[in-house]
């Protein structure tokens, strides 16, 4: 009897310390300062600049390890990159403007030019929704933070090419390609349609008397909440994609959402805030890396509390989501905490100047690690600024 009550213990406590390693374990986090996240993105955007090539090309891959950068690149992430540098100066720190245009220029001397549309160029001659899409978002941004109006004819013609790649039902094709002198059939992104969504409600926000944009993002947006996730076979529903959150959140300002379309922002709340909870729950001893695996990269955790940021301005405007933003800024600030600790700072860099202000995964930093982790702090800085008591 006493051997029985012993197995049976014994199989209780390995359950529980199943349960605490996998799914019911503690969370590590904690909300940052507004100092911390002043910092955190002052260092992001300084990694940012100072690996800049004078092309205007950013450093897009590093391994610390080996003390070697990547030799690829890839348009669609240069653009991000640059968006995220516009952001900063439009939420009023310029200090990086300067690098933001040469990023800009970059993208300008690439520009492909058709039937009235304009897009961004890759090598081999084919046009990535994405990239343009992101380039749409960058000229936005410069507009607010420098008040220049000389890219508005641009900013037309890159959303007649978004227009262009859009089918009837809202669905987003990814690529234009030469030899089809118009839009690959049946190609479509997970990442792509949300940027083209965002940078359609960028453009009806600044042209309002410009029908074009919003009735085009009306389409996306309902496709978004409707259609995508089954139709383009997308496990794990929703598709945890900020830039949808970041479409509806201007969405939302512009226009009355469907119920459809709050149900959806609502589920992605839930996809975001868990996703942020489960990679709080992460140790950093041998046996929580067993279980849970290393802590998400930083573009990873950056795009969820970019979401939950975007989710956040989207529930102060609709009514129906406003129930949620006390666990969105809960969620949102958790996250930013978990980005501020996991920075590179100068004292752990053990001398590498290419290592301060990155995010390493597997000793491995991207530029979009640093893009992501910047735009979520920003965001989040709204939350904490809201949050300081009004004197």
């Amino acid at each position: 009897m006493l051997r029985g009550l012993a197995v049976t213990l014994a199989v209780w406590a390995l359950g529980f310390a199943v349960l605490r390693l996998t799914i019911a374990g503690p969370e590590l986090c904690e909300p940052p300062s507004p100092t911390a996240v002043e910092a955190s993105i002052s260092a992001a955007a300084t990694w940012l600049s100072a690996h800049q090539s004078a092309d205007g090309r950013f450093l897009y891959e590093y391994d610390r390890d080996a003390r070697a950068a990547s030799p690829e690149y890839n348009e669609v992430r240069h653009a991000g990159v640059t968006t995220s540098l516009y952001q900063l100066a439009a939420a009023g720190k310029p200090d990086y403007l300067d690098t933001a245009e040469r990023g800009l220029d970059r993208m300008l001397g690439r520009l492909l030019r058709r039937d009235g549309w304009a897009a961004i160029r890759e090598d081999d001659g084919t046009a990535k929704l994405g990239s343009t899409a992101l380039l749409v978002a960058a000229l936005v941004f410069r507009r607010e933070a420098t008040g220049d109006l000389r890219y508005d004819p641009l900013l037309a013609e890159l959303g007649r090419f978004l227009l262009a790649m859009q089918e009837p039902n809202g669905r987003m094709l990814a690529y234009w390609s030469p030899a089809l002198g118009g839009p690959i059939p049946d190609l479509t992104s997970r990442y792509y349609t949300g940027e083209a969504f965002w940078a359609l409600t960028l453009l009806a926000r600044t042209f309002p008397h410009e029908r074009e944009w919003l009735d085009g993002a009306r389409r996306v947006a309902r496709y978004l909440a409707e259609e995508r996730d089954e139709a383009e076979e997308l496990e794990f529903a929703p598709w945890p994609d900020q830039w949808a959150a970041y479409g509806f959140a201007e969405l939302a300002r512009l226009a009355p959402l469907s119920e459809s379309e709050v149900a959806y922002l609502r589920s992605l709340a839930e996809r975001f805030g868990m996703l942020v909870r489960f990679d709080a729950q992460r140790g950093e001893d041998d046996v929580s890396t067993l279980f849970r695996g290393e802590g998400a990269r930083g573009a990873g955790l950056g795009t969820w509390v970019e979401g939950l940021g975007a989710l956040w301005r989207a529930a102060s405007v609709e009514t129906r989501l406003a129930d949620l933003r006390p666990a969105i800024s809960e969620r949102a600030l958790c996250g930013a905490g978990l980005l501020v600790a996991r920075q590179t700072a100068a004292e752990e860099a053990e001398g590498d100047a290419r290592a301060v202000g990155a995010w390493f995964r597997s000793g491995v930093t991207r530029m979009d690690d640093q893009q992501h982790a910047l735009s979520a702090l920003l965001a989040v800085l709204e939350i904490l600024t809201e949050a300081e008591p009004q004197e």
